[in-house]
């Protein structure tokens, strides 16, 4: 860890990002190590944006802008688009359309800074595009998916010998490869590692710079509403939902409203999903990042400087948003099988069990609390965090193999939304459990009702086009 800083520190100078943040993924012939005036010539910096989809509180295009400026050269930003990227349906895209085309008309308008979608595979349309504008320094932020990994190894071998590729993790608040080197199989081991470097990198966003260098003319025009209605077209098996809209704006209000109405009660009401506005609903704009979980960070200490008496409640909500994210992106990036059963330790394997997909996906089980769980995610596109355990561990319990237990599980999970499940230890749930803790029969009814009237909208929809 500490000799990628170093080469960061040589090949970058100085920068408004911790070096810890960055990685070179490829020295080009241009170092970057004297100012524009004196090297030879160099070209313009292109920010790669796919995980980090917002304007603000950005690591990785503060990083962008703040080379171009130092060499005097223009900044773009491109996005490439997949139509069908890990199993995404009508509501993903639709959701993550629906935040670029706000930030398109943002970026360009408060900064003047061009943003140009391809469509196609990356390793091709990026470099084509590095080559095209002449890009000296391509910027990419962070994923720890191998397919990811594997189209950056992909494009630094496609560029230019005189391209540099900097990779930045924008995403995590301490970057992944600073918390560890390797893989962490438990909360309480990579806790105390990231605790020890929040003082150096939980800090407050600098003001994102004007570029001096603008970009020249181009013939850009993105057609959005034909794009989303296009890949939203067949959206019937898994369609779009109305209670979440998309966009950084949104993010960011909700952000506020939760930590002034509603954090205080997440230490006591967490766990309870007939108590929904315990929970921040957020988990959407940090999966597409258009929320940066930095800034959510930041707003959550806010309050408890104000309000101190909540402190169980922030502390609680900064272990799940800090730690147990982050401990989610160190399992992806260390452990090459992180999306399949070869990917569960032993100790987890052995205690894996039996049943059927298709009665899982129909919500058709003979536990009633299961099947309100899985219609909610189905038809409402979001399931709270406490049912999800208890979700995914019944499948764990119903299937004919381990292997299947996971598969089936991210199968469903996949199909029915965004979020990813994490598994941890696997401890017991059990549907008496769930009677103690919680009112089942008024949360089983709330989602026969929510399912009802979503199918009776959709109903009317249908009868007035």
């Amino acid at each position: 860890m500490a000799t990628a800083t170093a080469a960061a520190s040589s090949l970058i100078g100085s920068t408004a990002v911790q070096l810890g943040r960055i990685r070179v993924l490829k020295e080009g012939i241009h170092q970057f190590r004297q100012p524009a005036s004196s090297s030879p010539k160099v070209g313009p910096v292109v920010y790669w944006m796919f995980r980090d989809q917002r304007l603000r509180d950005n690591w990785a295009l503060i990083h962008a802008v703040d080379q171009a400026n130092r060499l005097n050269v223009p900044v773009a930003v491109a996005f490439n688009l997949f139509d069908q990227f890990l199993g995404a349906k009508a509501r993903q895209l639709g959701f993550m359309l629906r935040g670029l085309q706000q930030l398109h008309h943002e970026i360009e308008e408060t900064l003047q800074i061009p943003f140009f979608l391809f469509k196609g595979e990356a390793i091709d349309t990026i470099p084509n595009f590095v080559k095209e504008c002449g890009a000296s320094l391509l910027v990419t932020d962070f994923s720890p998916l191998r397919q990811v990994r594997g189209w950056k190894e992909e494009i630094s071998k496609r560029v230019s010998d005189s391209v540099s590729i900097h990779e930045v993790d924008a995403h995590n608040i301490v970057p992944a490869w600073m918390t560890s080197d390797k893989l962490e199989d438990y909360a309480r081991t990579i806790r105390p590692k990231i605790n020890n470097l929040l003082p150096e990198y939980l800090i407050e966003f600098p003001t994102l710079k004007p570029q001096i260098k603008k970009w020249g003319a181009s013939n850009r025009c993105i057609d959005w509403e034909k794009l989303i209605e296009h890949v939203t077209r067949n959206g019937d098996e898994v369609p779009e939902i109305e209670w979440c809209k998309a966009g950084e704006i949104v993010a960011l209000e909700k952000l506020k409203a939760y930590t002034r109405t509603r954090l205080m009660n997440y230490a006591t009401d967490r766990n309870n999903p007939m108590k929904p506005e315990a929970v921040s609903g957020l988990s959407p704009y940090l999966h597409f990042g258009q929320i940066s979980a930095q800034h959510c960070a930041l707003e959550a200490r806010k309050f408890h400087k104000i309000y101190p008496q909540v402190c169980s409640a922030v502390d609680k909500f900064l272990d799940e948003l800090i730690v147990w994210r982050e401990l989610a992106d160190n399992f992806c990036y260390y452990q090459t099988h992180y999306d399949s059963f070869l990917g569960a330790c032993d100790w987890c394997r052995a205690t894996l069990m039996d049943h059927a997909m298709e009665q899982l996906e129909k919500a058709q089980t003979a536990d009633p609390l299961w099947n309100a769980s899985q219609l909610e995610m189905v038809h409402h596109g979001k399931m709270h965090g406490y049912m999800r355990m208890y979700w995914a561990k019944r499948i764990l319990e119903w299937t004919n193999s381990p292997q299947e237990a996971v598969e089936t599980a991210v199968y469903l999970n996949d199909k029915g939304f965004q979020e990813r499940p994490v598994y941890g230890k696997v401890r017991s749930m059990t549907y008496a459990g769930c009677r103690r803790k919680f009112d089942v029969d008024g949360y089983i009814a709330y989602v026969k009702k929510l399912v009802r009237d979503i199918k009776k909208r959709q109903g009317e929809i249908l009868l007035n086009s």
